[in-house]
């Protein structure tokens, strides 16, 4: 019964250490009596008891490394206090197993110094706006060396850069002062454009109502003309109808009675008047030559 277990052990760990499962995304080293023997890929595998051993365990998935933070000086003498995370993954197991004893902290070690080395190049506001360029650079500078452990760098991000107090509030007064500069331009714009509303509304104004007035002025002028034309006409009118009545019988006797009349009402109103002197003519006979004459004015008129 003893031997029974015995054997029982035996072939159990016969089968432990010759059976072997390896997970999808992964890749065990086998060494066989201390030497480099093969890669176990994702599955079942089989290994010789006792000769064969797993000597290292990769992941051949995507890896963020933290990369700790660290002081960089930059090409204007401004300290940094700079942190970032890199991201690599296992491409060849054996040489991650055998090209670095700890190719993790020598990714980590190479990216601190890459990032100082970068860093150094670049003045304080370049840092700020070329962080892209940065990061490419950081991940050229590994890739290079990390080539010989089996590693490849995917990419590199800067999660913070913090520089020293008095240059964030310097950074501060600045932004503060061109925002303040930005707003008295838009406002002295904004007055400018104002006046030059103004202007242009107080121009289109007169020009209108300079063609206001203009249209009035001639309008003005034309009516005038009209009326002064029309008055003509109707004195024409009545000239002609007097010149004509007179050519009738008893034409010139009915403007001797009409002249006599208006001689008799002049007199009649200069008589009324109390502060007027009136001087009657001693010969009456010098009235009826003033309406002689006045009907031979209206006799030559009539004529022409």
């Amino acid at each position: 019964m003893e031997i029974a277990i015995l054997i029982v052990v035996i072939a159990a760990i016969f089968i432990t250490r010759s059976v072997k499962v390896v997970p999808q995304q992964n890749a065990w080293i086998v060494e066989r009596l201390g030497k480099y023997n093969g890669t176990l890929a994702p599955g079942l595998n089989f290994l010789v008891p006792f000769i064969d051993k797993v000597a290292y365990k990769h992941s051949l998935k995507e890896i963020p490394l933290d990369v700790p933070s660290q002081i960089c000086i930059t090409r204007d003498n401004t300290q940094l206090q700079v942190d970032g995370i890199l991201y690599f993954q296992v491409t060849d197991p054996m040489r991650a197993s055998y090209g670095s004893s700890n190719y993790i902290v020598a990714i980590s070690q190479l990216a601190q110094t890459s990032l100082r080395s970068v860093i150094g190049k670049l003045e304080l506001d370049k840092t700020f706006e070329e962080r892209g360029i940065i990061n490419a650079q950081v991940v050229q500078a590994i890739d290079e060396a990390a080539l010989n452990w089996g590693v490849k760098v995917l990419r590199y991000e800067i999660k913070d850069l913090t520089p020293p107090k008095e240059i964030l509030l310097a950074m501060q007064s600045q932004i503060t002062a061109e925002r303040e500069k930005r707003a008295l331009i838009a406002a002295s714009e904004g007055r400018r454009q104002e006046q030059i509303n103004i202007a242009t509304g107080e121009r289109e104004a007169f020009i209108a109502r300079s063609e206001g007035e203009k249209l009035a002025a001639i309008n003005n002028a034309q009516g005038e003309a009209t009326a002064i034309t029309t008055v003509a006409d109707a004195t024409a009118q009545a000239i002609e109808r007097v010149a004509a009545a007179i050519r009738q019988p008893g034409g010139e006797l009915a403007v001797q009675l009409k002249v006599a009349e208006k001689a008799v009402e002049a007199y009649s109103r200069v008589a009324a008047n109390a502060s007027t002197t009136l001087i009657v003519p001693s010969n009456m006979t010098e009235v009826a030559a003033l309406i002689t004459s006045a009907m031979k004015m209206v006799q030559s008129t009539a004529k022409a």
